[in-house]
């Protein structure tokens, strides 16, 4: 501790004194400093690790989640290599509901709705009743009609292509395709429109026959 006397003495103390001062002042902003740099440094490296696990984890949930997509999906039941036995009365069909005009059921017969029986099924006996209808198709497996695709998309010849359909799927492709148990829901989801069929927003790679069941998506074509 410094000790002033005299007038030249209090003038060096005072400047000691001020100096010191200082210098206290410089030490006690450069360890400030220094802290928070520490802190935001330490608050960045705890940031930039928890976005790397988070990164990460999610990740792996993905891998996971496609895991069990895989190993939770039924094996195919292909109901066109199936012999439908008995009279009509003895079965139920499921169809395709949604048509203004035509409705195709799992056996593969599009008939008009009037000509639909009781059991859902299409009468086989009328004259407007088509068995594996491929009357509008292209060779790429494109249909002007919808009810046209599932119905051609269900003829036995066609399991061979619906089997390669299936080996192709990506995996975002297999999230929607995990709950169908056979080639009947097979059919009726890939003859829906999809991103496949589609060039812009609002138009179709081929305004005409953009109802597809094969692997290979609509040929391109403008509107007449």
């Amino acid at each position: 501790m410094l000790i002033c006397g005299s007038y030249a003495h209090n003038n060096l103390c005072f400047i000691l004194m001020s100096e010191l001062f200082f210098c206290k002042m410089w030490y006690a902003a450069l360890v400030r400093f220094i802290r928070r740099r520490l802190v935001l440094g330490i608050i960045f490296a705890s940031s930039l690790t928890y976005c790397i696990v988070s990164f990460l984890r999610e990740g792996n949930s993905r891998n996971m989640m496609y895991q069990e997509i895989m190993i939770e999906r039924k094996p195919f039941v292909w109901r066109t290599l199936q012999e439908h036995k008995g009279g009509n009365d003895t079965i139920t069909c499921r169809n395709s509901v949604q048509g203004k005009l035509f409705l195709v059921d799992d056996r593969g017969y599009i008939c008009h709705r009037t000509d639909v029986m009781k059991n859902g099924c299409c009468d086989p006996l009328s004259d407007l009743s088509h068995r594996y209808n491929c009357e509008s198709c292209q060779d790429n497996h494109c249909c002007i009609v919808y009810e046209h695709c599932v119905s051609c998309c269900l003829e036995p010849s066609k399991r061979d292509l619906l089997e390669l359909v299936l080996s192709k799927l990506s995996a975002e492709e297999n999230v929607l395709f995990r709950t169908l148990t056979d080639d009947y829901e097979l059919c009726l989801t890939k003859c829906r429109t999809s991103s496949h069929s589609v060039l812009h927003e609002n138009s179709y790679k081929d305004p005409t026959h953009k109802h597809c069941f094969g692997h290979e998506p609509p040929r391109s074509r403008t509107p007449d």
